[in-house]
């Protein structure tokens, strides 16, 4: 059984993920993943807090991870993940960018020694067919570029 972060087992978790798309370019994220503990490339965006939106919770992990200020467009995935321990939700939006640099910013659930990202980039439809990437529907949706 893969090793995850003892945030995310055993409780079901909702996420919200923002695709941004620049130049023909979808922005993402490499972290290490949860529920296989390899470093895989997706989406930036994160738990959704209670109390909290959907559309609010987006906007603040987007600017934790990318340093980016966006405004949330209209939602085009949900999907949901069941390996126990591990449990979510995920509900995917697209993105635009109001203002701001792109810069790796942290996850704050995570301490300086834990942190679970890596990278980050804007990747070619065709360059995101050669990396780990997921949900899959990441690398199978051409529309995700429009």
């Amino acid at each position: 059984m893969p090793s995850s972060s003892p945030h995310y087992e055993n409780k079901l978790r909702v996420r919200v993920c923002g695709i941004l798309v620049e130049n023909d370019k979808l922005l993402l994220i490499e972290l290490k993943s949860p529920l296989t503990n390899q470093w895989i490339w997706m989406a930036p965006g994160g738990g959704v807090e209670f109390g909290e939106t959907l559309e609010e919770a987006l906007k603040r992990e987007f600017r934790e991870e990318t340093g980016i200020f966006i405004s949330v467009g209209e939602r085009v995935y949900i999907n949901e993940i069941v390996e126990p321990p591990i449990h979510a939700i995920e509900f995917y939006y697209k993105v635009s960018k109001v203002r701001g640099k792109l810069r790796l910013g942290t996850d704050p659930e995570e301490n300086e020694s834990g942190q679970i990202l890596r990278d980050i980039r804007f990747f070619s439809q065709q360059e995101i067919q050669d990396i780990p990437s997921l949900p899959e529907f990441i690398k199978e949706d051409k529309g995700l570029f429009l």
